[in-house]
Parts: C-alpha cells; sequence; structure tokens
C-alpha cells in the first residue's frame, strides 16, 4: 500500500469506530438512555481494543455498524446497548455477571439470548437444524429484540461477507437462505428480508447474479424515462382528485426475479412485470379513491387484485394490491397504503418502537407478529422432542394464507390447506380437542375439509369428544399437529400405565406373592429401593415402561421379591405351585383382556389381523407396547421361538366395543359388474370395506381380489364369506393376507 494511503485509511477506520457515527441516529433517545448507550460503546471499544476484521477495520466497527441497524428501526436504548455489547461474552472474556452489575439485568440477558445464537452452527441436514432452530425460536418467542438484533447482525455480516475466505460463502449464504430470510419475512422486515435474500443470491450463484444484474441494469436504462413518465402522470392524476401523494418506483429484486425465472422456465425477456410502484396517500379512505384512478388509467390484469388493508397478513402487513396493463404493454404491480402501513410494511414487528418513537396520531399495534411467536411457545410445551418442533414450525414459517371467518364475523388467518381442525385448534386448544364436527357456510361438512378464502366457520363440540389419530393425516398447522400428538401420547402413557401395573401384578403371583405392596407411607423405602433399581423416577413411570416393553415385569418382580421376602414376606407355597404349572411365563390368573378400547396401549397385528373368536397370543415388544397376534400367525411363532419371555397371556372379552379388521381373498370371474357384485354382497352382510386392492394382471380370466373388511367377531365373518361364495361369479371367498403386488 502506498504511504500517501496509509493516514486516508485510518482516518476512515476511525471515524467508522468512533461513536459520532452512531450517535447522529440517535436524536430519538433522550439524554438519559444516549448516556447509557455511550457507556455500552465505551465498554465495547475496551474490550475489543487490538481485535481486527478481515477487512482489516477495528471490530469495534461491526458492533457500531449493527447498533446503526437497530437505530434504523428505532429500538429502545437496551437493544441499542446489547447491539454494541454482543460480542463481549463470546469474544472478549466478559462474564454476563459483569453485565449485570454494569448494565442491568435486562441488557445482560439479551446479550446472553444473542451469544447463544452465535454459537448455533446450522446444517443443511435438517436433524442438524431441529435443536439449533428450536432454542432461536424461543429466544424470539421471550423477547423478540434478541432476533432483531441478531437479523442486524446478520445483514451486516452479508454485507460485509466480500472480505471473509470463500470458503465459508456457501454455508453462510445457505444458513441466511434458509433460516433468517424467512423469519425476517414472518416478522414483516421486508426490507430485510429482501436485502438478506439478494446478498445470499450474490454469494451463492455470483455468476447468476452478474448475469441478471446486468440484464437488469439495461432493462432500467431503456424503460428509465417511460417510468419517470409514468410517475409524473400518476401524481396528476391523483392531485386532480385532491389527493396529495408520494409515490415510489420500486423493481424487483434480483432474487425474485432469478427464483420466478427459475421456477416457471422463463428467459429474462419474458418476465414482464420488473416494476412496481408504491403509493403513499393520507387516509385508508384516500386508498381506495387511488385505486379507482388507477384503474381508470390502465387496465387491471384479471385476478390480480388483493386487498390487504380490509384482510391484513398475519404478520401485520396491509396495502392494496393491484396489477395493471401500463405503457408499452408492460405489467406493473400497484401498492396503495398509508404512512403508518409503509412503516409496518417495511419494519414489521420493529414498527412497534418506531411509533413509540413519536409518529404522531397513531397508536402501536401491540400484537404486532406477537401472536405467531406466542404459538411457539404454546409449541414448545407440548413437544418435547426437536426434530419434531421443527417439523411443527416449518410450515408456519412462510404461509400463504387463507382468510375464514368465526360466525361472529371474527377474521382468522390460517396456512394454504388449512382444514376445520386446525381452525378449531387456532381459536383455542380445547375447542379443537373436543371437536366433533364442523360447518362451513353453514353446511355440515367432514373435519378433513380444506378451507377456502372468505368461508364462514362453525366448530361443533361435544365434552366427550377428544383428538382423533386420524386428524394428523391432513391437518396443516404445527399448533394442530403437537396438540394432537401431545394429547395421544398422554393417552398412550395412561394406558401402558394401567397394562403395566397389571403385569407386574401377574409377574409377582408367579413368584408366589398375590398382591403389589400399598402406597402408604410405610411402603415408600420399599418403593424407593426398586425405583433406584430400575432407574424410573415414579411408579408410573415405571409401570409405563413395563406396560410399553421397555422393561421386563418379571425381572422388576424378581427384585420386588427380594426386597419383600428382606422384610419378613413369605411367598405363598399354593400359588407358587399353581402359576409354575402354566407354560413359561403365560400367566393363568388375570390375563389381558381385549375389548378394542385399548387405543394406544394395544396393536393388533396387521400381519394376521386377530378378531374375537381367533386364539390370540400377546407380543410385549420393546418400546412399542402389548401387539396382539393369533395363535397360529407364522410371525409370532418365529418370535416366540426367539423371544419367549416377551409373550403374555391375553383372552378375549366378552362385549367387544367396536368392529375389528380382518383380511379376505375373493377370486371371482373376470368380468363387467363383478367388483359391484362383491361390494353388495359385503354390505348385505353388514361388513364395511375399509380397503381393496388387486393383482395386476387383470387380463386374466380369474382374479384375486383382496379386501379388509371391519367385522364384530369370527361369526360376523363367517357369515360375509357365505354371502360372498352365493354370489354369481365368485368362485372361491377366504379369509387371507390383504398385500398385493399391484397395491
Amino acid at each position: 500500500m502506498p504511504a500517501a494511503e496509509v493516514p486516508t485509511t485510518a482516518a476512515a477506520n476511525a471515524a467508522a469506530a468512533s461513536f459520532a457515527a452512531l450517535e447522529a441516529r440517535l436524536d430519538y433517545l433522550d439524554a438519559a438512555d444516549l448516556e447509557r448507550v455511550r457507556q455500552a460503546y465505551r465498554y465495547a471499544d475496551t474490550a475489543h481494543l487490538g481485535q481486527m476484521r478481515h477487512s482489516g477495520e477495528p471490530y469495534i466497527t461491526h458492533p457500531i455498524a449493527v447498533a446503526a441497524q437497530v437505530a434504523e428501526w428505532k429500538l429502545d436504548a437496551s437493544a441499542l446497548m446489547a447491539a454494541l455489547l454482543h460480542d463481549t461474552l463470546e469474544d472478549c472474556g466478559v462474564s454476563k455477571a459483569d453485565l449485570l452489575e454494569r448494565f442491568g439485568a435486562q441488557v445482560a440477558e439479551l446479550v446472553d439470548g444473542l451469544t447463544k445464537l452465535d454459537k448455533i452452527q446450522f446444517s443443511t441436514r435438517e436433524e442438524g437444524q431441529a435443536e439449533s432452530f428450536r432454542k432461536m425460536l424461543l429466544a424470539m418467542a421471550r423477547d423478540v429484540r434478541v432476533i432483531l438484533v441478531k437479523l442486524a447482525d446478520r445483514l451486516h455480516n452479508m454485507r460485509t461477507m466480500g472480505d471473509m475466505p470463500r470458503s465459508k460463502w456457501g454455508r453462510i449464504a445457505t444458513e441466511t437462505l434458509e433460516i433468517y430470510a424467512p423469519i425476517a419475512h414472518r416478522l414483516g422486515l421486508n426490507q430485510t428480508y429482501r436485502e438478506l435474500q439478494d446478498l445470499s443470491f450474490r454469494h451463492l450463484k455470483p455468476w447468476r447474479y452478474s448475469v441478471l444484474a446486468k440484464a437488469l441494469a439495461r432493462a432500467r436504462q431503456r424503460r428509465g424515462d417511460l417510468m419517470q413518465k409514468l410517475q409524473h402522470d400518476l401524481q396528476a392524476a391523483l392531485a386532480d382528485v385532491g389527493l396529495n401523494a408520494r409515490i415510489v418506483g420500486r423493481e424487483k429484486t434480483l432474487y425474485s426475479l432469478y427464483r420466478k425465472m427459475d421456477h416457471k422456465r422463463q428467459s429474462f425477456a419474458q418476465v414482464n412485470d420488473l416494476y412496481g410502484v408504491r403509493i403513499i396517500l393520507p387516509r385508508v379512505l384516500d386508498c381506495y379513491t387511488g385505486l379507482g384512478v388507477l384503474h381508470q388509467m390502465f387496465k387491471p390484469v384479471p385476478g390480480r387484485f388483493k386487498d390487504y388493508i380490509a384482510i391484513p397478513k398475519v404478520n401485520g402487513y396491509q396495502s392494496l394490491h393491484t396489477t395493471l396493463v401500463g405503457p408499452a404493454s408492460i405489467n406493473i404491480e400497484f401498492q396503495l397504503r398509508t404512512e403508518p402501513m409503509d412503516l409496518v410494511a417495511e419494519a414489521g414487528v420493529a414498527a412497534h418502537w418506531l411509533y413509540k418513537a413519536g409518529l404522531a396520531g397513531h397508536t402501536p399495534d401491540g400484537e404486532l407478529g406477537t401472536h405467531w411467536l406466542q404459538s411457539l411457545l404454546d409449541i414448545q410445551n407440548e413437544t418435547r422432542d426437536a426434530a419434531e418442533f421443527w417439523d411443527h414450525i416449518k410450515v408456519d414459517l412462510f404461509p400463504d394464507s387463507v382468510y375464514v371467518f368465526t360466525p361472529r364475523g371474527q377474521i382468522m388467518a390460517l396456512p394454504q390447506g388449512a382444514t376445520t381442525v386446525d381452525f378449531a385448534y387456532a381459536i383455542h386448544s380445547n375447542v379443537g380437542d373436543h371437536t366433533v364436527a364442523a360447518k362451513v357456510n353453514n353446511e355440515q361438512v367432514p373435519l378433513r375439509t380444506e378451507l377456502r378464502n372468505g368461508d364462514v366457520v362453525e366448530i361443533i363440540t361435544a365434552p366427550v369428544s377428544r383428538p382423533n389419530p386420524a386428524w394428523l393425516g391432513f391437518v396443516r398447522t404445527g399448533r394442530a399437529r403437537s396438540r394432537i400428538r401431545s394429547h395421544l401420547k398422554s393417552l398412550a402413557q395412561d394406558e401402558s400405565r394401567v397394562l403395566g401395573e397389571k403385569l407386574l401384578a401377574q409377574a409377582l403371583r408367579a413368584e408366589g406373592l398375590s398382591q403389589l405392596p400399598g402406597s402408604a407411607d410405610g411402603d415408600k423405602p420399599l418403593w424407593d429401593k426398586l425405583l433406584r433399581f430400575t432407574g424410573n423416577r415414579s411408579q408410573e413411570e415405571m409401570y409405563a415402561d413395563i406396560g410399553l416393553g421397555k422393561r421386563s415385569a418379571s425381572m422388576v418382580a424378581k427384585r420386588l421379591v427380594t426386597l419383600l421376602t428382606a422384610e419378613g414376606a413369605k411367598p405363598d407355597a399354593l400359588l407358587l405351585t399353581r402359576e409354575r404349572f402354566t407354560a413359561h411365563e403365560n400367566l393363568s390368573q388375570g390375563a389381558v383382556l381385549l375389548d378394542g378400547a385399548e387405543n394406544a396401549s394395544v396393536k393388533y397385528a396387521t400381519c394376521c389381523r386377530p378378531i374375537p373368536g381367533d386364539g390370540v397370543v400377546g407380543y410385549l415388544g420393546r418400546g412399542e407396547g402389548l401387539v396382539v397376534h393369533t395363535d397360529d400367525c407364522p410371525v409370532a411363532r418365529r418370535l416366540q421361538n426367539k423371544d419367549a419371555e416377551r409373550f403374555i397371556t391375553v383372552a378375549w372379552a366378552d362385549e367387544p366395543v367396536r368392529a375389528f379388521e380382518v383380511g379376505i381373498v375373493v377370486t371371482v370371474v373376470n368380468g363387467k359388474g363383478v367388483l359391484a357384485r362383491v361390494a353388495a354382497a359385503i354390505a348385505a352382510a353388514e361388513a364395511d370395506i375399509v380397503h381393496m386392492g388387486m393383482a395386476e394382471e387383470s387380463a386374466q380370466d380369474a382374479l384375486d381380489l383382496r379386501f379388509v373388511i371391519s367385522v364384530r367377531d369370527r361369526e360376523h365373518l363367517d357369515a360375509v364369506l357365505r354371502s360372498l361364495r352365493r354370489t354369481q361369479s365368485v368362485l372361491r371367498a377366504n379369509r387371507g393376507p390383504t398385500s398385493t403386488s399391484g397395491g
């Protein structure tokens, strides 16, 4: 570097590192807050002394740039101080206690939250992202300023990424595009969102970025005069009807252009809506008047009008959108909004602080962005598994919303494809849990019905109703999915606990003791010793583990007998003899009764599909609860040879409470109307068809039709098979497997 340039560079660095560069932006703070921010700057400046960035600038220039962005959003003094101090815990050996003592709890918590986020290393694999993403979203939900400062930090890092090693570009740009840009969009920070996308695109695909930038510059040069004349004509037309408007021309970002070209397989020349015009007007009524003026000047493009003023987007965004065929047949999108709407459109959730900074005559929307953040906390409370949490919220990050109404006229925004069950959970978790039916526009509809814009939705509930596992197949929102899964898990735990207690009591009888110790205080030391042996925190947890097959009932029973005999209990010789004469541990007393009401704790094997009247055995699978097989099932026999001690006695209850599924194979003469006749015969025998399949060789004379049907018991199945055998074109009808090569 030439000697003459050294003082210039040094002077520039000194200017960028000084508080004066930031102070000019802080005119909205009072004197006391300004002094607090100045103290934070001095502390950060001292802490980062001697540290340099990749560009060669003093490190303090980065915290100042982050604070300057935070100041642009008019955030409060605590957020500005956190922006200045955000790297001190990580890089400078400063402790949280130091910050707490010097700057107070609020600033210390914000900096600590930011430091935890800085440690996050996202990978492109979802498994790696899940836990990190969960931490970030929870930090956001606790205090949205944490993520606002983090977004400002990421924005400055992206702006200066050219100084970083090229090997880091791909990871950081991908992370920004996949994680931070969607969060900025979800919080309504549109300007930040667009810039993060463009900067990521620039570093991920530099060649494509460069080619598109040159093409856009040429188009701007060709059409610049045209847009200038359009704005002038528009200003005059609005003034003629007494509207004082501020008109801003804008063009598509390079990334949105690239995405559109890639998605629609278009060349740059085919993209005909490069330009947009934003019209800022004094009042809401003026926006609708201005819309009328526009539609008189130019022809609107059908289907391209959206009223986000009457129905705002979920992140608070409001505007009228219309696309018109402008001069030279160019499609131009116009957005009409008021000044406060423009503020929210660009700054989103940060507009709360911008309003507080003194936008005269307007009050902040305290709910701005908070509904989504609160829903994250609700999902977190119901979901302890990180990957599941990620699965729940990723659908909510970039929603194309539909807007529906409650019967009282309240508007609710839901993601595209949301169903009546999603709507029920959006109202309240209790409403969703007890949903039995739904009406859309006053007509009863299935619960899986997808909602459309403008639907009026009414949910019918019943106190006895509970979430159905089948709902997981069609709900769209993370809130609904997490609540249903949470309920099913707790249900499985309850049922497994009851089953586990019964299994332990059975195993104890096999050891000669007739009943489990009680729960009185005198028995507590005994249970404490047993829980130390099993590693469980409570009796309920131990029972659930036994019921789920995670722990052997016989091993726990043997340990319990040892503890009881140490306290003087003696096994009953008669009981011991009677129990020992049963086959291995298939206990003769107290078999588990099956009536179909067991839900999650008992599964009926699909390899043999047992039904009442069949001989059955129970296999206590590891971690999957009790699986019931027919006693002649080949799969069950293989398991018995390998894992005999995990089989227990099961028996059918006298009065099962539901129908059971069973497979049948019907061989027919192939011909016209044969399927209808077979279906009618099954229906005539009062059975329901659950599933149907056939082999691919449909051109053959004889054809196997495979059904899964729902029957009450063996007698009912026999009646169905007799009905089928009497049917024209049916050669054979038997119970059998349901899988087919053709599916």
